[in-house]
């Protein structure tokens, strides 16, 4: 027990202030404080084209494409909307803190066919898979994407263009930013979900009908 306090005491005794003659404490000269690297939240640059219009039984969502970086994905979709594959399905995917997705899914779990010619990957297009952002889904090989989308949630630029790839073979093309009604996406982005849809876990248990996209000015 002694040599515990003794222990104790000399402890205190080399974390207490130095104390000069006079019993006041010696004054320490703190160290300057260091300078912070911040780094700069990632941004993409600003978007030009056309705009759709994605109304939904939860609201309204308006989405700046940008058919510069990305016109043949651009060009994909007006074929959808223009064709109004879009009216009547629904958000089929609901992956809470990631995206949610839509395309060629209907409430009665139907699927409705798409144009056989896929789309050209276009992800090293300089455009990164940011929140609010919109993409083209596709399968595992590159140049598969057709009528599917997704809107992230979150900063997903895991889902970006590889730099080690020199051509576009790596990624998911980013093709436009919701520029209004995120807070549509987040609340879709919120439902429960459940396993009845095209994807177990991840499907709406209430549906969520897309009532049409269209193009807006």
């Amino acid at each position: 027990m002694r040599t515990t306090l003794f222990g104790l005491a000399a402890a205190l005794l080399f974390t207490l202030p130095a104390l000069a003659q006079n019993g006041e404490p010696e004054a320490v000269n703190p160290a300057p404080p260091q300078p912070v690297a911040v780094t700069p939240a990632p941004s993409n640059p600003p978007m030009t084209g056309p705009k759709l219009l994605i109304s939904t039984a939860m609201g309204d969502i308006t989405v700046q494409m940008d058919s510069v970086r990305a016109p043949k994905s651009v060009a994909n979709i007006l074929g959808y909307v223009k064709s109004k594959h879009y009216d009547g399905t629904i958000v089929y995917r609901v992956a809470t803190g990631f995206v949610i997705q839509m395309g060629s899914w209907e409430a009665n779990g139907k699927g409705r066919g798409v144009r056989p010619a896929p789309v050209p990957l276009e992800a090293a297009n300089g455009l990164s898979n940011l929140r609010g952002t919109v993409a083209l889904a596709r399968e595992e090989a590159p140049d598969t994407a057709k009528a599917e989308f997704f809107i992230n949630l979150v900063d997903n630029v895991r889902l970006d263009h590889n730099a080690s790839d020199p051509g576009n073979n790596t990624g998911y093309a980013v093709f436009g930013q919701v520029i209004s009604g995120m807070n549509v996406v987040d609340a879709i982005g919120a439902v429960p979900v459940g396993d009845n849809g095209p994807m177990p876990g991840q499907a709406p248990v209430t549906p969520i009908l897309i009532k049409r996209i269209a193009v807006v000015k």
